[in-house]
């Protein structure tokens, strides 16, 4: 049995003016939380990556390319990116500030409230597996692709403060093996040891924190 949710308060605007690769850190153990008529669903980032356009070859806005698709990336810190890619929705925080087409993936959640429901859209029943995937945390939450463009500190899709993780670790970003030397930046976060990552934790190094999310 879960517990009901305390009052969840959005993280405010400032919170998404920090520099992309510490906004992806911060992120760590802030609670994603997507309201609908269907109920509440939310859980803690447990993993994310920083791309940095212009310059990041892995990114969508890779010399400044501006399209329908990308062109929410040009506006200010906070806004949700949100896409297609093989049919499944992923979700990303817009960073860099106005004309600086910066994003975090969120790549993995622990799941934390309404994980009834979350079964109920992803079809499953094992915890282990509803949320540790970009494509996998977007259906269980409900994020879509109609929620491109929406203010991540208002409902119905946002993010609160959550948890503190004792560490984090620090690698390579997963699927980008066609972006020359940007496959090899470490842009890629997630909480030491989370059974929710999805994919392998190998690290080039582990940062022990105090409050991330401070």
């Amino acid at each position: 049995m879960e517990d009901s949710p305390k009052e969840i308060v959005p993280l405010p605007q400032e919170f998404y003016e920090q520099p992309t690769l510490d906004l992806a850190k911060a992120l760590l153990g802030c609670l994603l939380v997507k309201e609908s008529d269907q109920g509440m669903a939310a859980g803690y980032i447990v993993e994310t990556e920083a791309y940095i356009g212009p310059s990041d070859r892995a990114a969508h806005s890779f010399n400044n390319k501006r399209t329908a698709r990308t062109e929410v990336m040009f506006h200010r810190s906070g806004l949700a990116y949100t896409y297609l890619m093989h049919t499944h929705c992923l979700f990303n925080v817009v960073s860099g500030g106005e004309e600086k087409p910066e994003a975090v993936l969120v790549r993995a959640l622990e799941p934390r409230y309404g994980i009834e429901l979350m079964k109920t859209r992803r079809g499953i029943q094992a915890l282990n597996n509803l949320t540790n995937g970009p494509g996998k945390l977007t259906k269980s939450l409900g994020i879509t692709m109609g929620d491109y463009g929406s203010s991540l500190t208002l409902p119905p899709l946002y993010i609160a403060k959550g948890i503190c993780p004792e560490s984090f670790s620090v690698g390579k970003r997963i699927g980008i093996d066609n972006s020359g030397v940007a496959k090899d930046y470490p842009w890629r976060f997630w909480i030491t040891n989370n059974k929710f990552v999805s994919r392998h934790q190998k690290s080039e190094y582990e940062i022990k924190i105090k409050n991330v999310n401070n």
